[in-house]
């Protein structure tokens, strides 16, 4: 193995380190980043190729289908999963937000079974986010992460065991800009994974629980495969056991979909499931078949849980991750509660308490809040029909899902004026957050990022292209979505306060709404923006 000084070579940090930053970036955790950029960085760009080559296809009105090649591990009835990991038997709430400090204690002080700390869609990849965020964790697995904000103390609570931290990096088409190796970026999620597990691992273990993960975007199993050859590669490094980390993988895009035994399998002794992420898993429908005129969706409100598409993957997901005895994992709640209007309260929770209720009852082992207060309401319905720690006993051998169910578009819903103006407020909340800095908006009393965002973004594209006529007759074409979004951009400045950003995202905004440009993601539209590249560098 190469030495720490052979593997700085060529490694160059740009970005303002301190103390403690200093200390997530030492020369021994710097290295293995180099390490792990230089063994899978080739592979890892390979397999983008390979989505650009698949969406090519699908431009041309290619279908997915299940992969022929691949028949004998879903006809396989006799290989499973890992077992349940210490800390990751139990999963029936987990609470999921970004890494900043604050949130860290709420999360880790919440009533829930686990905590997702997420440098992914809730978190806009500052330097300061991204490298802050690793300080947190590190500080809150060792219980030093107490601090004073103005008058108020957080604290984590000592009366009970705190929820199991499960980290999110970056999809693998992010890369991390401030930290390049001979003049490359690093992949955004061989640094977050990187060091996380490398500071964490031990201690994690030492407390009883480890190193763990959700990963994200993936569309392939070839990806599950490049996360488990790192996973490999890290416990070698540090000689830990091969299957002491675990994976839980979002299934979150349409093609992933037809291939979640294959996910499973290639990661079998470090997989702990699959989640249902729903919001992206929308977002890829339409991306994937934005040129595609039988995919065109109608308002956002009007694809629920139980339209044919996102009923069958539901399904197809909880059978397939009981087959392999490995967590089947519901959907995110995104309501905040509304302090306000208890009416309106009610009826949200309400809505909250009917989609546990639905998760709870198809066979789902956990959920996910995005807010404490809907721990209660989550517990609550997982407590009355699921009393075991989880229901891998509820095999769904009922469920047959198709290649037509999975991309069964055939329901109920109209493309509306109002709809367009709440996906124009929607992207242009979250960007404008983004370019200040913050993963996570709060708008009309939902948690949205960057998932409700692209879906926001990629039905108005959507709608542009394929000039759908709304439901009161108004034909939607170029001209008309930049009226509105401007409508709606002069809107929300008028509200915001003095240094908003709300021009600035309807510039970004306007060149994705028309039918005509189409970034492969808004982080990476964006994510020039708020890096500060070239503008510092640190030496180790």
């Amino acid at each position: 193995m190469a030495s720490v000084d052979a593997l700085l070579k060529d490694v160059n940090i740009q970005g303002k380190l301190n103390e403690k930053t200093k200390t997530i970036l030492s020369k021994e955790a710097t290295a293995f980043l180099a390490l792990l950029h230089r063994t899978f960085n080739p592979t890892r760009k390979a397999l983008l190729k390979r989505r650009e080559a698949r969406q090519a296809e699908l431009d041309k009105g290619a279908l997915p289908d299940f992969l022929p090649e691949t028949k004998h591990i879903r006809e396989d009835a006799g290989w499973k999963g890992a077992p349940p990991a210490p800390g990751l038997v139990d999963r029936r709430v987990e609470i999921t937000g970004p890494t900043d400090r604050k949130m860290v204690v709420n999360a880790l002080n919440s009533n829930v079974w686990t905590y997702m700390a997420d440098f992914e869609d809730s978190s806009a990849p500052t330097w300061d986010n991204m490298i802050n965020g690793q300080v947190n964790l590190y500080d809150a697995i060792r219980k030093q992460i107490d601090f004073k904000q103005g008058e108020k103390d957080y604290k984590l609570r000592t009366d009970r065991t705190l929820p199991t931290l499960i980290v999110r990096p970056r999809g693998w088409h992010l890369e991390e800009k401030h930290f390049t190796v001979g003049g490359e970026p690093i992949s955004g999620s061989l640094f977050d994974f990187g060091l996380y597990f490398f500071h964490n691992a031990r201690e994690l273990i030492k407390r009883g629980t480890g190193p763990y993960f959700y990963l994200p975007k993936m569309e392939s199993h070839l990806e599950a495969r490049l996360w488990n050859d790192v996973f490999n590669v890290a416990q070698d490094y540090i000689a830990m056991p091969r299957g002491t980390i675990r994976g839980t993988v979002l299934i979150e895009t349409i093609l992933a979909a037809f291939e979640m035994d294959e996910i499973i399998y290639e990661l079998r002794d470090h997989s702990s499931g699959l989640n249902c992420g729903r919001w992206d898993y929308i977002f890829s429908v339409i991306k994937k078949f934005r040129q595609n005129p039988n995919f065109v969706l109608p308002d956002r409100s009007a694809v629920t849980m139980t339209v044919p598409f996102m009923d069958a993957y539901v399904k197809l997901l909880i059978k397939t991750c009981h087959r392999r005895s490995v967590h089947a994992m519901g959907g995110m709640a995104a309501q905040i509660p509304i302090k306000d209007n208890k009416e309106a309260n009610d009826a949200a929770m309400k809505n909250v308490y009917a989609d546990k209720l639905r998760e709870a009852t198809a066979g789902h082992d956990g959920t996910w809040v995005a807010h404490p207060a809907l721990a209660s309401i989550a517990i609550e319905v997982f407590n009355k029909h699921m009393p075991t720690p989880n229901q891998m006993f509820v095999r769904r051998e009922e469920v047959n899902i198709t290649q037509k169910d999975l991309l069964n578009m055939n329901f109920p819903g109209k493309i509306t004026e109002e709809g367009i103006r709440k996906n124009l407020n929607i992207g242009l909340g979250y960007m404008e957050g983004w370019l200040r800095g913050v993963g996570c908006v709060p708008i009309n009393y939902l948690m949205e990022d960057a998932a409700t965002a692209e879906v926001s973004r990629s039905q108005l594209w959507q709608w542009c292209r394929h000039g759908i006529t709304t439901a009161d007759g108004k034909k939607v074409d170029k001209a008309y979505a930049q009226k509105l979004l401007k409508e709606q951009a002069d809107e929300l400045a008028s509200k915001a306060p003095k240094g908003h950003k709300f021009y600035e995202a309807a510039h970004f905004f306007s060149g994705q709404v028309t039918g005509e440009d189409y970034a492969e993601f808004l982080t990476t539209l964006l994510y020039d923006e708020i890096t500060t590249v070239g503008r510092t560098t640190a030496k180790l």
